[in-house]
């Protein structure tokens, strides 16, 4: 990528009446940097947070099933074609809210709904229903389903459920192992055909795809997964330079392409060479006084303009993950901060066109603060 300057254009402008020169308009001040408290997951938000899966994971209906139909018999409920992830308005929804119940289960063993929370998994993400939802993937048109961004999501529910000490999570990692199994066959399969990584700010976002992979490869020890994402990472992203952050984000994101890139190569990267690269990459994030405005969202009830409060999401835990171990790079968590807790509070009790999937956003972000 190519690195380009910006000169601010000098306008002088005549009037017919007015013989004077009208001076040109001034750049906006950058707002002055604010220290922000890093924000804590506690028991009651994680009460608030659990009522947002525990809403949708079984609501069947509104209903985007992202479906290629083959014949008339596909045209099945959400339900029947996908016994175990049918709620949530779409399946990946579905299955990042069943990850933030396990997440929330896991960290506050005294949730207030515990006890429907085990029961709602137990049921959603039995062995038949996790076969069923295999037996999909396996339809002539379905091979390429939900490929990389709810292959990611499955992959971080079974990560959760690996490092989760407990006889239900025993049980549910064991009720998965198909579909988790079936998903690392699938990256192993695909990343060795894909040419050019994908940049965009939503589902497709390569980087975000290759970043929940590795965390869970490295997790459980799969040594192939982990060495193939790793260096199809160097093969896509290590040449890059002077990412366009200023262009983020487009109206539709809930992810930041360059950030995104820089929080996975930051995973496969040793500290002094990702230190190297992001120089090269994004230099203005080694200035103390950097900054980055929040995603600001008009309408919270509009499906697409609502991936606002997701890229504040993501912006934090990217950031979390690109300055860990660096003191260098400390002060980009207080941004972090300023972006989770712009939209954290907007996120409960809101409609459902984000509610069904922020706080699964959220959770991980908190949960990012949280390590370091």
């Amino acid at each position: 990528m190519k690195s380009f300057k910006y000169l601010l254009p000098i306008v002088v402008l005549f009037s017919c009446n007015d013989s004077k020169e009208k001076e040109p308009p001034k750049p906006e001040k950058i707002s002055e940097i604010v220290e922000v408290q890093a924000p804590i997951l506690h028991l009651e938000e994680a009460n608030n947070l659990a009522g947002l899966p525990l809403n949708c994971v079984q609501v069947e209906y509104p209903n985007k099933l992202n479906q290629t139909i083959g014949s008339s018999a596909d045209l099945k409920t959400p339900k029947t074609l996908h016994p175990a992830f049918y709620g949530c308005f779409d399946w990946h929804s579905s299955v990042h809210g069943h990850w933030s119940l396990v997440s929330l289960l896991k960290q506050f063993p005294e949730l207030t709904k515990k006890r429907e929370i085990e029961q709602m998994l137990l049921q959603n993400m039995s062995a038949d229903n996790i076969q069923r939802e295999v037996d999909y993937f396996h339809m002539k048109h379905n091979s390429s389903y939900e490929r990389t961004y709810g292959w990611a999501w499955l992959l971080k529910l079974a990560e959760e459920l690996h490092t989760w000490d407990a006889p239900l999570a025993r049980e549910l990692e064991t009720n998965l192992q198909p579909l988790t199994d079936l998903i690392v066959e699938k990256y192993l399969e695909f990343l060795p055909k894909l040419n050019y990584p994908i940049r965009v700010g939503e589902h497709t976002n390569t980087a975000f795809g290759l970043s929940f992979a590795y965390d869970y490869a490295k997790t459980v020890g799969n040594e192939d997964l982990e060495a193939l994402i790793a260096q199809r990472s160097k093969d896509f992203y290590l040449k890059d330079a002077s990412c366009p952050l200023s262009w983020e984000p487009s109206g539709y994101d809930f992810l930041s392409p360059c950030l995104e890139e820089a929080a996975l190569m930051k995973r496969v990267l040793p500290n002094d060479e990702f230190k190297t690269w992001l120089a090269d990459f994004l230099p203005q994030l080694k200035d103390k006084n950097f900054n980055l405005e929040t995603g600001k969202v008009s309408d919270r009830t509009d499906g697409k303009l609502v991936h606002l409060d997701g890229v504040n999401f993501s912006r934090g835990w990217s950031l979390y993950e690109i300055s860990k171990d660096l003191p260098e790079y400390a002060h980009l968590k207080n941004i972090a901060n300023a972006h989770i807790t712009y939209s954290l509070p907007s996120i409960v009790g809101d409609s459902y066109e984000g509610g069904h999937w922020l706080g699964s956003f959220a959770i991980y972000a908190l949960n990012t603060v949280a390590r370091d």
